[in-house]
């Protein structure tokens, strides 16, 4: 004896998950090896640290193009912390712009926590914030040693 199953068809709104809200972290609540952090900061001072022409000019593509590198001070109301910004970028870290970064991550250079934003993140102007930001807090002057745990 065979029983028949009924399915259920799904509807379009039903198969696509909606996007999830992003949350808003503080500077001060970044640790390293973390990652998908969303903040919304105001640049403090920026410093090219690379600007020059690529290795392979006959290759035609997005890579042809200068590649940038600026070391960003960005902070909040409760600290700061050097953010590596990279070509594209580099244009929207103007010192007193306020940038909204998406999926940001916590890279470790020399010991010190810097923040970046690679292909999977997003870097975004947005309107002036109204915070002061608090510059005597500045997470990448923390030095952190990497310690094995013997178990």
């Amino acid at each position: 004896m065979a029983t028949k199953t009924s399915s259920t068809t799904a509807t379009p709104q039903q198969e696509k998950p909606g996007l999830r809200k992003p949350v808003f972290v503080k500077v001060d609540a970044l640790k390293p090896g973390t990652t998908g952090h969303t903040l919304v900061v105001k640049v403090v001072n920026a410093n090219a640290v690379l600007n020059k022409k690529p290795r392979n000019p006959t290759f035609r593509g997005p890579q042809n193009q200068n590649n940038k590198i600026a070391e960003c001070l960005v902070g909040d109301e409760t600290a700061t912390i050097l953010f590596t910004a990279r070509n594209d970028q580099v244009d929207l870290m103007k010192p007193g712009n306020t940038v909204i970064l998406r999926n940001a991550k916590i890279d470790m250079f020399k010991g010190s926590m810097r923040l970046a934003v690679d292909k999977w993140g997003r870097v975004e102007a947005t309107e002036p914030a109204n915070f002061v930001v608090k510059e005597d807090n500045n997470l990448s002057l923390v030095e952190y040693e990497l310690v094995n745990v013997e178990a």
